[in-house]
C-alpha cells in the first residue's frame, strides 16, 4: 500500500507541466495577498475543476438532492461537445478535474470517453461513483480511459446497515464493482486509477468503521478514507445521522440539545481562489456546496471560462466571504476538509 501512495502522488506530480505550476504558483500567492489585505485578488486561473456528468442517480440517500429528487435546477446530462470545448479552452492551466458534483456519473453514457478526452490533455482525473454499475465491460472502459482516481462509496459493512443511507443500494454490487476494477487493473498492468473505498460516518453505520478495512483488503482496493456526513437539517438531525464519535462528526451539540457547526467560518475560503464547480448545463457555481446552483457566477453557453472567471459577480462572492462568510448560506453548513484519517 504505501507503494501505490506514492505512484499516486508521482502520477498527480507528472501532470504539471511550467504553465501550470505558475498558474498555481499565481493562484496561492493572490490568495494570501487576498488574506493579508483583506480585499480579494485573483491572479491566474483555477488548479482545480469539478465537473457534473449528470443529475441521475439510481440510489435515494436521505441527505443527497439526487437522491431525494428535489432539485430546484434544471436535471440532466453533461454533453460530450460541450465538455470538450471548456477542457479546450482552460486545459494548459487545469491540474485537477473531478467528474462528479451530484448524481451518479457512469448514467451518463459518454462519461468515459469525456475521461479519456481529459486524460489525453494530461490533466489528473478522478470521480466518485457508488459502483453499482461497474460491471466487468465498464471496469475495463474505465481502466482504458486513463481514470487517475475512483472514489467508490461503500458506507456499511452489511447490507442491512449499507441500506439505511444508500437507499436502494446493494452492497453485493459495490464489492463486485470494486473487484471487478482491481481485475482489470491487474490483467492490463494498470497502476491507475488509485482505488478508494469512502465511508461516509453516519450513525447507523459508525460501528463498522473497523471492518470496512479488512474489506478493502481482501477486495485489493488502494486506501480507505473516512469522510464526515453534511445533514442539512443538523440543528435537530430528524434522519439521526449525526455519528456520536466526536471525530468523525461535522457538528457538536449545544447546551440545549441540539447541534452547531464546528467550524468558525473564518472570513475566507481556499476554495474561491483554486477551484470552482460547473453543472452539467454550463453554470458556474462556487463550490460543492451549492448543490442548487443559488450563486451562479457565469453562464459557459454565453460566455469563456475565462471570462466568468474574473467577471464582477465572482469579484463580489469573494468580497462578499470575506466581509462575513457566516451570512452566506452555502457556508453556514461548510466543513473546509471532510474526510477524518481513521
Amino acid at each position: 500500500m504505501p507503494g501505490i501512495h506514492i505512484y499516486d502522488k508521482i502520477n498527480l506530480i507528472s501532470k504539471l507541466s511550467f504553465r501550470r505550476m505558475w498558474n498555481a504558483g499565481k493562484v496561492l500567492s493572490s490568495y494570501y495577498v487576498s488574506r493579508w489585505l483583506k480585499k480579494p485578488v485573483q491572479w491566474g486561473y483555477p488548479i482545480s475543476i469539478s465537473f457534473e456528468p449528470t443529475t441521475s442517480c439510481n440510489l435515494r440517500c436521505p441527505e443527497c438532492p439526487s437522491g431525494l429528487r428535489s432539485f430546484t435546477r434544471p436535471t440532466g446530462m453533461l454533453s460530450k461537445d460541450f465538455f470538450s470545448q471548456t477542457i479546450d479552452e482552460i486545459h494548459k492551466e487545469l491540474l485537477y478535474l473531478v467528474f462528479y458534483f451530484q448524481g451518479e456519473p457512469y448514467l451518463n453514457p459518454g462519461f468515459l470517453e469525456m475521461v479519456r478526452y481529459a486524460s489525453n490533455k494530461k490533466i489528473y482525473t478522478a470521480t466518485s461513483t457508488n459502483a453499482h454499475f461497474l460491471n466487468d465491460d465498464n471496469a475495463r472502459k474505465t481502466i482504458e480511459s486513463g481514470l487517475d482516481r475512483l472514489i467508490i462509496s461503500i458506507d456499511g459493512t452489511t447490507q442491512e446497515v449499507y441500506q439505511q443511507y444508500r437507499r436502494g443500494g446493494q452492497l453485493n454490487k459495490v464489492i463486485a464493482g470494486a473487484k471487478n476494477i482491481v481485475k482489470w487493473k491487474r490483467e492490463m498492468r494498470s497502476k491507475t486509477p488509485f482505488v478508494i473505498f469512502q465511508f461516509l460516518v453516519v450513525k447507523p453505520n459508525e460501528h463498522q468503521i473497523e471492518e470496512v478495512k479488512q474489506i478493502a483488503k481482501e477486495v485489493g482496493v488502494d486506501d480507505v478514507w473516512y469522510k464526515t456526513a453534511q445533514v442539512y437539517d443538523y440543528e435537530h438531525d430528524p434522519n439521526s445521522l449525526i455519528p456520536s464519535i466526536d471525530k468523525f462528526s461535522r457538528y457538536k451539540k449545544t447546551n440545549g440539545g441540539a447541534y452547531t457547526v464546528k467550524n468558525k467560518l473564518n472570513n475566507h475560503c481556499w476554495k474561491l481562489w483554486h477551484a470552482n464547480v460547473i453543472t452539467w448545463d454550463g453554470m458556474v457555481v462556487p463550490c460543492c456546496f451549492d448543490k442548487d446552483a443559488k450563486h451562479q457566477l457565469g453562464n459557459l453557453k454565453t460566455q469563456s471560462f475565462k471570462e466568468i472567471w474574473q467577471n464582477d459577480k465572482y469579484r463580489r462572492f469573494r468580497r462578499s466571504l470575506m466581509a462575513s462568510r457566516k451570512n452566506i448560506d452555502i457556508c453556514a453548513n461548510c466543513s473546509e476538509g471532510t474526510r477524518v484519517w481513521g
